[in-house]
């Protein structure tokens, strides 16, 4: 079953990220990803919204386009560190919720067509879901700061 919808020579912004590479087709920067392991990589959303600052993405380290042809085994570890991720949050930004979600195919809201799985802290009264078109691109000195404390804590649950 194939459902794949990126452009013809479609340069993966994800896959580079996963590679180390920063070029002009990547928004992130090395220091924005806090969790990788041989299967999956957290790092901090290049976008977000006004009152949910620091949200979390967690991509495949190989590329599954979307949750069609995405293998269990990935769903599983990056469902697992969302898990983490979200404990991290109440622990590290003292939010009151997590929300997490994930898109598929144009439709669906997709706009970087590399499966990746989004976690939220959520905070009473910060209208994220009335708020989506107040998305803007976050610094990547305020990225760092919130990758560095996502680390320090990851690092201490070692």
């Amino acid at each position: 079953m194939k459902y794949n919808h990126a452009p013809k020579n479609y340069i993966c912004s994800l896959c580079l990220v996963v590679k180390g590479i920063e070029n002009k087709h990547t928004e992130t920067k090395k220091q924005e990803v806090f969790n990788k392991d041989k299967f999956i990589t957290a790092l901090l959303s290049s976008h977000g919204w006004p009152k949910n600052p620091g949200h979390v993405i967690i991509i495949p380290n190989k590329h599954y386009e979307n949750i069609y042809s995405i293998p269990d085994i990935y769903l599983d570890r990056i469902h697992r560190l969302a898990k983490k991720v979200a404990i991290a949050f109440k622990k590290v930004y003292k939010c009151d919720g997590v929300s997490t979600r994930q898109h598929n195919e144009p439709a669906g809201n997709q706009e970087a067509f590399h499966f990746h799985f989004h976690v939220f802290p959520r905070y009473k009264n910060d209208n994220l879901y009335l708020n989506h078109l107040k998305k803007k691109f976050i610094s990547p000195k305020e990225r760092a700061g919130y990758a560095k404390k996502l680390k320090r804590y990851f690092k201490s649950k070692k």
